[in-house]
């Protein structure tokens, strides 16, 4: 899956780029119609601890589907959203095959 990746007032190292890639490619496993998406990672000046932000944005056919999390680092941010992500995929699907029947 083609993700876009935007690190906004830092520069992501290629790690961390890999690392969320990886995990978005798994949710092809759930649903292989996936088009594309774009990853928005960020800091949050106002908190002290669990100041990074990960936004994934996933294009679906006829839908887009959207994840926010923040946390203590952009690993556990983007596993998180991974997983919100998952569970959108899922009851996407279930209502793409109801309408199908």
């Amino acid at each position: 899956m083609k993700l876009q990746m935007h690190s906004i007032h830092f520069d992501a190292d290629q790690k961390l780029i890999s690392f969320i890639q990886k995990k978005a490619d798994k949710l092809d496993t759930f649903f292989d119609r996936i088009i594309d998406g774009e990853v928005f990672m960020r800091l949050d000046k106002n908190e002290k601890n669990a100041n990074k932000i990960v936004e994934i944005k996933m294009n679906v056919p006829g839908k887009t589907l959207f994840a926010k999390q923040q946390s203590d680092s952009f690993e556990a941010a983007a596993d998180e959203a991974v997983e919100a992500l998952r569970r959108q995929i899922k009851k996407f699907k279930e209502k793409v095959v109801l309408e199908r029947q």
